[in-house]
């Protein structure tokens, strides 16, 4: 990366090198020394929800198979045999006891132990020259769930999860805990934009700004009960832990009439009101203030939002969750999930999912004013002028750095972390200073394993290394 102490220094200054949004040196340190460590999202515990479920999931490169063992266990496997290397399992999804890979037929169960290979006897001598006892397939070097969110770091020595997302857990709980039998998730659609996978991450993260330019077609068209688009300068944006995001500001009301008001039916407001702490209810019940896009570092991103699902006045409300999967510097694959309480009624469910479809499936209306911007910055950022541009990403703070608006007192705001009231782009430099963190990191040493080598070799897995053993998933029983 050319220049890299400068560029992180004006990315640090809120003045961003607009080549960073689609460099190509800048996505190899992405690659080297970010996602080698960070905790990236995989997969959600009700896409496996049966001992045998699977799904294939990427962190860039890298494949993983991300199971429900007989015992009930998850894990998240590299999808690589370890014996010439090809793919294990080639399907997106599905149950299986065993992977067998197609090209020499070597097998393992679904929690990663090699099961079998053809001629052990007579192609290796038995054990005398392939250890085949406590081999698996790599385990991801760390696995852990909050709320049914599988997550893993490809860095051994990464923090706990928990300690990751630090206080952005009490704002990830409005989308992903509302009542004690959690979420449950549809899809993901998927679908490929010419655009970097920054972007989007920073426009849910706390874009209120872009609302009343972009999206005045999808307010005008009465399909929300506001009838200005600026509206949004009245809510919030948030940052605490490792994530943050914006919110709506509600009528007057109480916590249960404001739930209502955005269409939850009574019998999951009564749920809700049982598993959120006072806390959780304040920012609602007493502060006025309804979640809305949100943004955890690096790339997971989700929505909540209540569009008129109907020809009448009535307001549904829908969940979305979203990773940036990134591609290169100028191209990212995005997965879009549907999220919705799994107690919820079950035409909720059906009406709450037309409304996610409508609003940020793959052809929705947000989804297409969105992707129009993002696309036309990726390609503007790739010239060779753009390396000439400092883009001011400063909204919200005058020159001595004072913000525009003070952050709420815990009077005005419950929740942890600042809060302001109006535009700013306090989120996206959260984000982007998590970014520069990130990328002035050495990558994490990584020590290659050697399979089936005997342990009185020396060498490090055997079959009474431990390398080869998986470690407990964190947050799981």
């Amino acid at each position: 990366m050319r220049d890299p102490d400068d560029v992180l220094a004006n990315v640090r200054r809120g003045l961003l090198p607009a080549h960073i949004y689609s460099d190509a040196e800048i996505f190899r340190a992405e690659k080297e020394r970010l996602f080698s460590r960070a905790w990236t999202f995989l997969a959600h515990e009700t896409e496996v929800p049966q001992a045998g479920d699977y799904v294939v999931r990427r962190v860039l490169d890298n494949s993983f198979i991300v199971s429900r063992d007989q015992s009930g266990r998850i894990h998240a496997m590299f999808n690589m045999c370890l014996h010439r290397g090809m793919q294990v399992c080639r399907a997106e999804q599905g149950n299986a006891s065993h992977f067998r890979c197609p090209y020499h037929g070597w097998s393992y169960r679904n929690d990663g132990r090699l099961a079998g290979l053809p001629f052990h006897q007579e192609a290796y001598g038995g054990d005398a020259g392939f250890v085949r006892t406590g081999q698996r397939l790599l385990p991801a070097p760390r696995l852990a769930t909050y709320n049914g969110l599988i997550f893993i770091s490809m860095d051994p020595d990464a923090p706990s999860l928990e300690d990751f997302l630090g206080d952005f857990k009490f704002y990830l709980d409005f989308y992903t805990n509302q009542s004690a039998s959690g979420a449950e998730v549809l899809g993901p659609q998927r679908w490929r934009i010419k655009a970097n996978w920054k972007i989007g991450a920073e426009n849910f993260a706390g874009d209120m700004y872009h609302t009343p330019q972009t999206h005045t077609s999808v307010v005008e068209i009465g399909l929300f009960r506001e009838p200005k688009a600026e509206k949004r300068k009245d809510g919030t944006t948030y940052w605490a832990g490792k994530g943050g995001g914006t919110t709506y500001k509600l009528p007057p009301g109480s916590f249960e009439e404001r739930l209502e008001y955005v269409g939850y039916p009574s019998e999951m407001v009564a749920r809700m009101k049982e598993q959120w702490s006072q806390e959780q209810q304040d920012v609602i019940g007493r502060d006025g203030f309804m979640i809305s896009a949100a943004s955890v570092f690096p790339n997971l991103s989700l929505v909540h939002n209540w569009p008129r699902v109907a020809d009448s006045e009535d307001v549904l409300p829908f969940i979305s969750l979203r990773q940036w999967q990134p591609i290169s510097e100028n191209e990212t694959e995005v997965l879009s999930w549907f999220v919705v309480d799994k107690e919820a009624p079950e035409e909720f469910k059906k009406l709450s999912y037309k409304a996610y479809l409508m609003c940020f499936g793959s052809s929705g209306m947000f989804e297409q004013d969105d992707v129009e911007n993002w696309v036309s910055l990726t390609k503007t950022a790739g010239g060779s002028m753009a390396r000439r541009v400092l883009l001011n990403g400063r909204m919200g703070i005058l020159h001595d750095g004072t913000p525009v608006t003070p952050p709420l007192t815990a009077d005005q705001w419950a929740g942890p972390g600042v809060s302001h009231v109006g535009y700013g782009e306090y989120n996206q430099r959260h984000l982007l200073d998590e970014w520069a963190d990130h990328l002035e990191m050495e990558p994490p040493a990584v020590a290659p394993t050697a399979i089936g080598v005997p342990a009185d070799t020396g060498e490090s897995c055997g079959e009474t290394g431990d390398v080869c053993d998986e470690a407990p998933a964190e947050g799981q029983s």
